[in-house]
């Protein structure tokens, strides 16, 4: 008599670590371009602000580029999504790579930042739709850790080979990952049903009024901007600050202090095991708590060491939540998470687009003191707002 064959439970360690690479790998073209402004102004003999919109309109078409992402993975199914924007993606890359005209090489990016949208939405619904609910929150954790540890490793990795090579090879590079993360997507990630939900905006624009019709929603999205507010800010004012008196840092030595935020962003695989014991409510008051006061002490200290040790502690809180809040998000969505997700991104990145501009016109006060205390206030606004969610 033959045996019925055993359901066999995917590989969620394998699954996990792959959703972590592909997080860490798209989310570092937003950051690429920043070591390479002062190489493109040189090379295309343009003003530095000039060359600074091959990141500011990659940030641009990335954040508007949620709002469409999110509700077609919804209608054609998350995996799909995320095997078309990694192929389109490593395409655009390529091409990115052998531009040789500032305009080509700004429009190129734009549509670079438009297709990563992609991944961010369908990644955040697809852990949900294949993870039991006792492994979400770990999940999560760790796809939150390429998110953040993307805003360091683009930047080291793109300095490390433009110093090495040339310019072009940073977007070779990454299409040839781009490329690979593909076939590895294509063959290792189960493929999850779609949804077949309308396509019309009507439907969309229906959906979005649920989400912003329920309180804890809208208080999700009040910590959400705040995020990469402060966290971009506070890395704005940070490198101004110790270029100055009484600190005098080269640019190869604030990359080692900003590298040492890796320390704190360890912190976000285990938010699954602190929310079992703890709650995510907890997690996510604790984390916004600690962020608050290490950006508080940065102004308050002038130590170096101290200094170094406070900005960790930032991003420790940070990295606890960032999880927290998106499986929030994700377990109230049900079947509209990749529009709840989409909305989340879109405001993390609105956020992310506001930080460089907050902390440069707070810095023209002339004290980090303030800079740094009115970072930590509107962060202080998310703080007051978890205390209102409901479980």
């Amino acid at each position: 008599m033959t045996s019925m064959p055993k359901h066999v439970e995917p590989n969620y360690n394998l699954i996990t670590f792959l959703l972590f690479w592909c997080a860490l790998i798209v989310v570092s073209s937003v950051y690429v371009t920043t070591p390479l402004i002062g190489v493109f102004a040189k090379e295309f003999q343009v003003t530095q602000t000039t060359a600074a919109w091959t990141g500011s309109i990659f940030s641009l078409f990335y954040a508007v580029g949620f709002l469409v992402m999110g509700p077609l993975a919804d209608r054609y199914g998350r995996k799909q999504m995320i095997v078309f924007g990694l192929g389109v993606l490593s395409l655009v890359t390529f091409a990115v790579g052998f531009s040789n005209h500032l305009l080509w090489l700004i429009i190129l990016r734009g549509l670079q930042g438009f297709i990563s949208a992609a991944f961010a939405p369908a990644a955040l619904a697809y852990v949900f739709d294949v993870y039991p609910k006792r492994k979400l929150v770990t999940t999560i954790g760790f796809t939150s850790f390429g998110f953040l540890t993307a805003g360091i490793f683009g930047q080291v990795v793109a300095g490390f080979i433009d110093q090495t090579f040339d310019w072009y090879f940073v977007f070779i590079l990454f299409g040839g990952l781009y490329l690979v993360s593909l076939l590895a997507v294509a063959k290792i990630l189960p493929t999850t049903k779609s949804e077949k939900t309308p396509i019309s905006m009507a439907y969309h624009f229906e959906q979005v009024k649920k989400i912003f019709a329920q309180k804890n929603f809208r208080l999700c999205y009040v910590i959400t901007i705040m995020l990469l507010l402060t966290f971009i800010g506070m890395y704005t004012v940070l490198g101004d600050y110790l270029k100055n008196a009484p600190f005098y840092l080269g640019d190869k030595e604030i990359l080692y202090v900003r590298a040492a935020g890796l320390a704190g962003m360890i912190l976000s695989p285990f938010t699954g095991f602190l929310a079992k014991k703890l709650g995510l409510l907890v997690v996510l008051r604790v984390g916004l708590a600690v962020s608050v006061g290490g950006l508080v002490m940065l102004g308050v200290d002038s130590n170096l060491p101290v200094i170094i040790c406070m900005s960790v502690v930032y991003v420790a809180g940070i990295s606890l939540t960032f999880p927290a809040i998106m499986t929030l998000i994700g377990e109230w969505s049900g079947n509209i998470r990749a529009i709840a997700a989409s909305i989340y991104t879109f405001i993390l990145f609105i956020g992310a687009s506001l930080g460089p501009i907050i902390a440069s016109g707070l810095m023209q006060t002339g004290s980090y003191f303030i800079t740094f205390v009115v970072l930590a206030l509107l962060l202080s606004a998310g703080l007051v707002a978890s205390f209102f969610i409901r479980s």
